[in-house]
Order: C-alpha cells, then sequence, then structure tokens
C-alpha cells in the first residue's frame, strides 16, 4: 500500500526580517506549497545552516537579493520525506526519502549541464535566493534535481552532506592531489572544512588544520587531522605548517576561511607543483584578495583553483561515503525554535562543525 500523509495548509518557517547588515531571523506560520507538474513537495525532518545562508540574509555577495524573488526563508541543506508529486513526476514516489542541495535548478540543457559542471548553469536557480528554502518544514523542489537519501544515512547527516560536504568533495577531488599528500585546510573547524578533512582522510590526503579553540582542535582530530595549528597560539601559521611538512610545504591548501587568502599561497612553501583551493566565498566589501607573483608561479608550478559547490554526482559520491562510515555526524542538533539562537552563533564564529536543525523534536 502506498504511503499517505496528511498535509497541512501551513507550516513552521524561520524567516529573514530587514533583509541586510541589521538582520534577524524569525520564527512563524507560512502557507505550504503546492508542487507544480514537474516537482514533489517535501516535507523536511532537518536542514543544515551554511554560512551562505548568512551572507544571502546580509545581502553581502553582490548578486541577487532574496527579495528580489520574493524568498523570505534561506537554508540550502535540507533532508526530508516526498510527500506529493506533480502530475507529471515518475522518478519519486511519496514516502521516498529525499534532499535539497544549494542548487534548486538548473537548464539541463546547455554544454555545462551536459559536462559535469551544471552548478555554473548560466540559468541555475540558487536555493534560498530564486526558490524558497530548506528553512520551513515543507518545500517544493524539482524532481529532475532533487537528491535520493539512502538507506542509512540519518536526516541529521544528510542534511550538511547537501552542500558542506559535497562542497569539499568537490574542492578535493578537483585538486588531483596524490595519495599521501599534505593537505592544510584552513578554517578546517568550520562547517565545510571539518567535512573537508574527513573527505581529504578518505582520499588518503594527510590533512592539517589551521583554525582556533579547543573545540574545533579536538573535533579536527577526532574527524582525522594529523595536526591543528592554532592561529591566535602561534606567531605564524605558515612557518608552523611548514615545520609540520617536512621543511617543505603543503601539497595542497584549502581555503574555506576567506580572511586566509593574503597568506594562503605561503603554505606551499618550497613545494613544487602545489595548488590552492579557494572554497570561502568573501563578501563584496571585504579585501581578502591573493597577490600573485606570476613568476613565483612559474618556478613552483603553482596552481590556483576555484569550486563553487557540490554537482549531483559529488553529492550522490558522499553519500556513499557517509554510508560506509567515512563521512560521519559532525553537527550539533537543534529544535525549530532555537532557529533565531542557531543563526546568530553561526553569524558570530562560534559553531564547532555544523548546525543542524530539526522541525521536530
Amino acid at each position: 500500500m502506498a504511503n499517505s500523509y496528511v498535509i497541512p495548509e501551513e507550516c513552521r518557517a524561520a524567516v529573514v526580517v530587514d533583509e541586510g547588515p541589521n538582520f534577524t531571523v524569525k520564527t512563524t506560520m507560512v502557507k505550504v506549497p503546492v508542487p507544480g507538474p514537474n516537482e514533489v513537495l517535501i516535507k523536511l525532518n532537518a536542514t543544515g545552516i551554511c554560512y551562505s545562508d548568512i551572507h544571502y540574509m546580509l545581502n553581502d555577495t553582490g548578486g541577487r537579493k532574496m527579495s528580489a524573488s520574493g524568498i523570505c526563508s534561506a537554508g540550502h541543506e535540507g533532508s526530508g520525506v516526498v510527500v506529493q508529486l506533480g502530475e507529471n513526476v515518475t522518478t519519486f514516489q511519496v514516502g521516498d526519502r529525499a534532499g535539497v542541495k544549494p542548487i534548486w535548478n538548473t537548464c539541463g540543457s546547455c554544454s555545462l549541464c551536459w559536462g559535469g559542471k551544471e552548478v555554473h548553469c548560466q540559468k541555475k536557480i540558487l536555493t534560498g535566493v530564486g526558490a524558497t528554502g530548506t528553512f520551513q518544514h515543507y518545500i517544493v523542489s524539482p524532481a529532475r534535481y532533487t537528491t535520493v537519501i539512502p538507506k542509512g544515512v540519518p536526516d541529521h547527516i544528510a542534511a550538511p552532506a547537501m552542500c558542506s560536504a559535497a562542497t569539499a568533495y568537490r574542492s578535493i577531488r578537483e585538486s588531483g592531489l596524490a595519495v599521501g599528500s599534505w593537505a592544510t585546510i584552513i578554517g578546517g573547524g568550520g562547517g565545510v572544512g571539518i567535512q573537508a578533512v574527513q573527505i581529504a582522510k578518505a582520499f588518503g590526503l594527510r590533512p592539517i588544520v589551521v583554525d582556533t579553540g579547543s573545540d574545533k582542535h579536538a573535533l579536527s582530530l577526532k574527524m582525522g587531522a594529523e595536526a591543528f595549528v592554532d592561529f591566535k597560539e602561534f606567531p605564524s601559521t605558515v612557518v608552523e605548517v611548514i615545520r609540520l611538512t617536512g621543511g617543505i610545504g603543503s601539497h595542497g591548501v584549502f581555503v574555506t576561511a576567506p580572511p586566509a587568502y593574503p597568506t594562503a599561497i605561503g603554505y606551499i612553501g618550497a613545494r613544487i607543483g602545489g595548488v590552492i583551493m579557494c572554497i570561502g566565498l568573501p563578501a563584496v566589501s571585504s579585501d581578502h584578495s591573493m597577490s600573485v607573483n606570476p613568476t613565483l608561479m612559474i618556478l613552483k608550478n603553482l596552481s590556483i583553483k576555484g569550486t563553487l559547490v557540490g554537482t549531483m554526482e559529488d553529492t550522490e559520491a558522499v553519500l556513499q561515503l557517509v554510508q560506509r562510515g567515512l563521512v560521519r555526524e559532525v553537527c550539533e542538533v537543534l529544535p525549530f525554535e532555537k532557529f533565531p539562537e542557531a543563526v546568530n552563533r553561526l553569524r558570530k564564529g562560534q559553531v564547532a562543525g555544523k548546525l543542524v536543525i530539526e522541525f521536530e523534536s
């Protein structure tokens, strides 16, 4: 017998108030959306909170405003269950588990979509910016771009896998680092960084975390980091990382914390063929730029690359790592009522790992 759900007229949501530098988040009731012909309605069980959500609510990315699309709820790391199908949907059944990612939809018909780079599609729609995000209990999602959550993956782990873990996976995959390479993860105690530690380990890399705080220190080592360099304890984290890497330097540097961009090349040291992977997105008003000497890049065979978020393929690969126990829980789970507090904590940098909200707890 097929599953059936009673769908309410209204549901809980965390909405942004006064979008911009003085934003706040409040919890309220909103109307439950009706899925279009090619969409599914998902009842979310959990959502992660990502620093990109803070950027969207601050409106400091230089991109499209949430309010320009009439969007009040951010969020792009959701895991739940399909409770209603659009009339054309054949790929899901009611009761199937489903996840929502940072990209809500793409055109599906351009060379980028065909070539495994659909997150760069010029017609992509961002979840929580161009479409209602996962800070709302019931949301619609295009069936073609909805991720299937496999058995054995709890919602509170699946939700951050949609963005944080998939983003880390994409960057590590594109770095091309060989097994045994030193991977310095700047901001490695945060949401994306702590996932990068685990995925780097799964790829056979040797992660070093640069961050600060006893909680992040403990979590980083627990998740597989070989060393933790606290930037409040060492006069020069660059010097310490070079020491840890045999006096040569890192093979790869993964920058999840934008303030570290100006010093990122230093961690390469004397290493030949190193790569800097740019992950963290700075605010447009910040001056977190990198000064690059072409001669240095030539002599050191240095590469600098940027990656956005994970593709459909990346997300599926991460969920398989979760199933195998190679990517583990790195979150603090809070009830829906704590949403405003959780957002405020993340904005202030008071979080080790991830914060996940459960809609029903």
